[in-house]
């Protein structure tokens, strides 16, 4: 099984924004893992979360209204 952040196993979120697409998080997983890093970053730390509160807080994202154009 591989680790959620060997190399190959990042993804950039869809919502990364024009360019080179530096302005976001990128993601790893793995069973019981999800590990997250700044993309404009990725040699710096991590953080890792247990894979089930990864995915209430993702869904609990797409539920909330959006916030686009806020920041």
């Amino acid at each position: 099984m591989r680790r959620p952040t060997a190399p190959g196993n990042w993804r950039k979120s869809s919502h990364s924004g024009g360019g080179d697409g530096n302005n976001c998080v990128e993601i790893a997983h793995s069973p019981t893992h999800t590990a997250v890093r700044d993309s404009k970053a990725p040699t710096r730390a991590t953080l890792a979360f247990p894979a089930a509160a990864f995915a209430l807080f993702v869904g609990a994202l797409k539920k909330a209204p959006s916030m686009d154009g806020v920041l």
